[in-house]
């Protein structure tokens, strides 16, 4: 598979497949609540902190300490 980088990373109309959450079980299990989990497709629409992704059709706002906990392989979905 492709290498994992953070959401951070992603330029505006980049898209990714989500491959690892990190950080406290917590704030993972809040992350995944939002259906950020691994093998998700996601796109990035406005970089920065907070960033804005579509993730399954819906818009999701992200702050910039969140997106360290989440690495995706950019390019990875179609």
């Amino acid at each position: 598979m492709g290498m994992l980088v953070p959401l951070s990373h992603l330029m505006t109309g980049q898209k990714a497949e989500i491959g690892q959450l990190m950080g406290r079980p917590d704030n993972v299990r809040r992350l995944a609540e939002m259906g950020l989990r691994d093998g998700t497709a996601v796109e990035m629409l406005r970089p920065g902190s907070p960033c804005i992704i579509r993730l399954d059709g819906q818009r999701i706002c992200i702050r910039a300490n969140e997106l360290l906990s989440v690495l995706v392989r950019p390019g990875a979905v179609a």
